[in-house]
């Protein structure tokens, strides 16, 4: 998407006479600009391409639109509801969290966040892990009318279809340069694959016999999706909100001792339970390998997006129980 065309869209749905705009090449799954209007006040813009966020080949670019209307409307409701570390969008003239571009792309416009940001991987500190928590049983606490747009977790692993495809399934993979290498890495581990799905799906039997464990989630609230201010600690990418079980926030917060989980269950009087920790766990690897499977199966150029999500595959692979 063009900077000309972007500045056309912030104009047109939410009145942004634009002084400057820059692309920035930051996160993972997203595309973002920093723009400054001709008042002086800086703005982040936030642009999803809908075919990434397809869950299977027949499924239209209105539905993946619809997901992340609902997901970035409720992190908006809650933002109104005084949570102030929810950095939710900016509403558009109409009022909506998001807008269609191009007929491919959703756009969302956002208060620009002055203070320290994190990438992904460990939190920075004891007290970095335990400020999220703070946040993470705030937002499983907050009031019901907040979720009233909120989708449910329904436990679909987007694109599972191909984790699935047999060795004479994908021997046609010839649409990029990752096309061969994802193939012949698909076909070595199809029966780890398998086994990892079966067990997924066991999980999730267990998991919908537990409907009154729902809570509204954040859906990733790892290091790289907070930033400290002077405010104290918020939450940004909103866009994979639901309703789920808790554990769906708590799988990755916790060090690995229990620490966490003691505390959240202390805070909210709701223990977390390990199948469904497992679950959430073993989803993430099954999503993001589906995804990137996905990915080099369809035409793709070997660009940078492509370099870092194979790199990614890989070491979701090497992980794989044997």
């Amino acid at each position: 998407m063009s900077d000309q065309a972007l500045v056309r869209v912030l104009g047109d749905v939410w009145g942004l006479a634009v002084e400057a705009i820059e692309y920035r090449p930051v996160g993972f799954g997203s595309y973002h600009w920093v723009v400054l209007d001709t008042g002086g006040t800086r703005w982040f813009v936030t642009v999803d391409d809908l075919d990434s966020k397809l869950q299977s080949p027949g499924e239209a670019r209105s539905e993946a639109f619809g997901r992340l209307r609902a997901a970035l409307a409720t992190a908006m409701h809650v933002r109104d509801s005084g949570a102030g570390f929810v950095v939710a969008p900016i509403p558009t003239l109409a009022g909506e969290p998001l807008v269609w571009a191009d007929r491919r792309y959703g756009v969302a416009l956002y208060p620009f966040v002055d203070g320290e940001a994190f990438s992904w991987g460990e939190f920075s500190s004891p007290a970095h892990r335990r400020g999220v928590l703070d946040l993470v049983v705030a937002l499983h606490s907050g009031p019901g009318a907040a979720s009233r747009e909120a989708m449910a977790d329904e436990f679909v692993v987007p694109h599972r279809a191909t984790l699935e495809l047999t060795a004479n399934d994908i021997t046609h993979w010839d649409a990029g340069p990752y096309a061969r290498p994802a193939s012949a890495l698909l076909v070595e581990n199809t029966q780890q694959i398998r086994r990892l799905l079966s067990r997924y799906d066991d999980l999730v039997t267990e998991a919908r016999r537990l409907p009154d464990r729902v809570v509204l989630t954040h859906g990733e609230p790892h290091p790289g999706n907070t930033m400290l201010t002077s405010a104290g600690w918020v939450l940004i990418d909103w866009d994979t909100v639901l309703l789920a079980p808790p554990e769906r926030d708590l799988w990755s917060l916790d060090p690995g001792d229990g620490s966490i989980l003691g505390a959240y269950a202390d805070a909210t009087g709701t223990t977390p339970e390990p199948p469904l920790l497992e679950l959430y766990r073993i989803r993430w690897d099954l999503a993001d390998m589906a995804l990137f499977f996905n990915q080099f199966e369809r035409p793709h150029s070997g660009n940078l997006d492509d370099q870092q999500s194979w790199d990614i595959l890989c070491t979701l692979v090497e992980r794989l129980p044997a």
